[in-house]
């Protein structure tokens, strides 16, 4: 038998002394301060770079939409366009970042941290619908190139550079876009911005050397591809989080693995490990024992395995007695179609419909 009955137990649990002393390395692995339940300090966004990136970027648009309509350019009404949804990506990500502090409901379990994750989508799916309508224009500019103005449109496009340069060098400071999914939308977005005020300098250039008006909507359509690119690699991560597949990384067998090297455990299964919002890493899982070692000291040993190995701090773990796969038919799991099955039969069971009032 086990040492506690099985019930469901966070690895924060405060722990009993196990009865033979543990490993160095699963010392204190049941409390740990990363594992308080909010995601890393290092991996929280800063409001400051989004707030002076915020700044620059609405103070440059006004320019940028007076250049574009002065030299007819589509490379720079294209990267105006773009800045404004800059702006729009910034107030959104520090929107996120204010709602992902704010105190829940208890029914938000996670409270509002996927607010961020929610911020990043919508910030990769405006870069794509920009990019549609580049593509647009720049093919409807090609059939009859109109006259642009190539001076001042290098002139506007220098000055665009420079302050997206400044915004994209200011967001980049303390490696928050390369942790955290919402800064990282606004930091690609004014990286494409970046990349549209250097295609507004070479058409310009092209433009004014050789008066070949149709390099603008051609430049333009190449930003449009970048964008594309940065866009669908952000939504594919957002995607991921919100579907909670494991995170880029950690290799489930690899982690399946990790359990079983642990002496007492024989099985795992319903094993799931998720991303709650950017640096913030859960798991959790069913745990077979051969019931030799006291529970609390296998909950260590196991929390450290995770930390260390694959930096989980947020773990939950139910222990169990030997999986008999003929006794247990019947149990709910999520690992295969008949545990769903069961899952689903427990739920609609008239027994369950009237512990919950009768409401389902």
């Amino acid at each position: 038998m086990l040492g506690r009955p099985p019930a469901i137990i966070s690895a924060m649990d405060r722990p009993t002394p196990p009865a033979p002393p543990l490993p160095p390395s699963a010392a204190g692995a049941d409390h740990d301060d990363a594992s308080s339940g909010a995601p890393r300090t290092a991996a929280r966004a800063d409001r400051r770079p989004l707030l002076i990136a915020l700044a620059i970027t609405t103070t440059f648009l006004v320019v940028e939409v007076i250049g574009a309509l002065l030299t007819n350019s589509l490379a720079l009404l294209a990267d105006a366009a773009h800045m404004l949804t800059d702006a729009a990506a910034i107030a959104l990500a520090l929107f996120a970042i204010w709602l992902a502090g704010r105190p829940a409901r208890p029914e938000r379990t996670y409270g509002n941290l996927r607010a961020e994750i929610l911020a990043a989508l919508v910030n990769a799916a405006s870069l794509i619908v920009i990019a549609v309508y580049i593509f647009w224009e720049a093919w409807r500019r090609l059939q009859e190139p109109p006259e642009v103005q190539g001076p001042l449109m290098l002139i506007v496009g220098a000055a665009g550079l420079a302050a997206n340069a400044v915004s994209a060098w200011v967001l980049s400071r303390g490696g928050g876009h390369r942790e955290n999914l919402n800064t990282r939308g606004a930091f690609l977005h004014v990286i494409g911005d970046l990349l549209g005020s250097i295609a507004a300098i070479t058409a310009a250039v092209i433009i004014t050397l050789t008066g070949w008006y149709a390099a603008d909507p051609i430049l333009s359509a190449v930003i449009g591809g970048l964008v594309v690119f940065s866009a669908y690699s952000l939504m594919r991560e957002s995607v991921d989080v919100l579907l909670e597949a494991a995170p880029r990384g950690v290799v489930i067998a690899d982690v399946q693995q990790a359990f079983l090297g642990v002496p007492g455990v024989v099985g795992v299964h319903d094993l799931h490990v998720w991303t709650v919002t950017s640096g913030f890493t859960a798991l959790s899982a069913h745990v077979e024992t051969d019931g030799a070692a006291p529970w609390d000291q296998l909950r260590q040993a196991i929390a450290a395995q995770l930390r260390e190995r694959f930096g989980i701090d947020h773990v939950t773990l139910q222990p169990e007695a030997r999986r008999d796969t003929a006794a247990n038919e019947d149990r709910c799991s999520i690992d295969d179609a008949a545990g769903r099955a069961a899952c689903l039969a427990a739920a609609t069971s008239p027994a369950d419909v009237a512990a919950r009032g009768g409401n389902h």
